[in-house]
């Protein structure tokens, strides 16, 4: 769909449920899109606005005019697409609005609407070293650190575009972390399905913040080991667990649990390639070096 807003040659901008809504005054003539689904608030917002309205379209790549459509699905999520999506159509009617489909299926469906076929396309791939991901693996026993960790990761990311973030936890952790952009939660997994996973390529800076409690007292520096096997280059917090491990700019960078300290470490690494790289090597000899130690 985007190569066609893109193709009208105009500004497009994007609003999510939680974005606020767009004044007045930038509507007259413009082209609303919804995809899939027109909250109430938005729908009372076009009403109170649409002769400024040059175009009302509705988009939808599923068929969401149709209940029977979505039998056997769940019932939560059969209620959203009624309450968002089928129930709006005749509100849509009611105001113009055209449609847009994404297959053939629903273009014949629905052709008394004389819909626009609107077919998928790929977007464009983005370069290999364009984006740096971060990631955060801590454990249900790390809650204090997954909150003390929300604030640094959104201010880092609004500094530098290329980053992405990863971090691992149930639906608590997804309900904190998930309206940060460009932000993944995984699902917790086993030990050997985690070991697969954290060789995988592809991750840059790992975080090891560590609160001071009577808990963490007795840790270990494993997240050293992880954040190597990863390949990348970890951000640890001071103290005790680690420092006998990690030695700050020169296998691993380790600050204060500040957060606009870590949040600036974050975005300095993502634009320092060599800095990561050989912080990164040297990770790996020490951990090599220790092996060979103690065999």
């Amino acid at each position: 769909m985007r190569p066609i807003l893109h193709a009208s040659g105009r500004p497009i901008h994007c609003y999510t449920f939680d974005k606020p809504l767009p004044d007045p005054s930038e509507l007259a003539g413009a082209s609303v899109v919804c995809v899939r689904y027109v909250p109430t608030v938005w729908a009372r917002f076009i009403e109170r606005h649409r002769a400024q309205l040059a175009e009302l379209v509705f988009f939808m790549d599923d068929d969401l005019f149709d209940l029977s459509a979505a039998r056997g699905m769940g019932w939560r999520y059969r209620l959203k697409l009624a309450r968002l999506a089928t129930w709006r159509r005749d509100w849509l009617r009611a105001q113009g609005a055209s449609l847009w489909v994404s297959t053939p299926y629903l273009r014949d469906k629905y052709a008394d609407w004389q819909p626009r076929l609107v077919l998928p396309a790929p977007l464009p791939a983005p370069a290999a070293d364009e984006s740096i991901r971060v990631f955060y693996h801590g454990s249900a026993s790390h809650k204090a650190e997954i909150r003390w960790l929300h604030p640094v990761i959104e201010a880092a990311l609004q500094a530098e575009p290329r980053l992405t973030f990863e971090i691992i936890g149930t639906s608590e952790v997804n309900q904190r972390y998930r309206r940060l952009p460009r932000t993944t939660v995984v699902h917790p997994m086993s030990w050997p399905a985690y070991q697969t996973f954290i060789s995988m390529p592809g991750r840059h800076i790992g975080l090891a913040p560590l609160l001071d409690s009577p808990f963490n007292r007795a840790r270990s520096c494993t997240k050293f080991f992880d954040i190597t096997r990863a390949g990348a280059v970890g951000i640890y917090a001071p103290g005790p667990v680690c420092a006998g491990v990690v030695e700050h700019g020169v296998n691993g960078w380790m600050l204060a649990l500040d957060p606009d300290a870590w949040s600036q470490a974050i975005v300095q690494l993502a634009r320092d390639t060599e800095r990561r790289r050989t912080l990164s090597l040297a990770a790996q000899r020490s951990i090599k070096r220790d092996m060979i130690q103690t065999c």
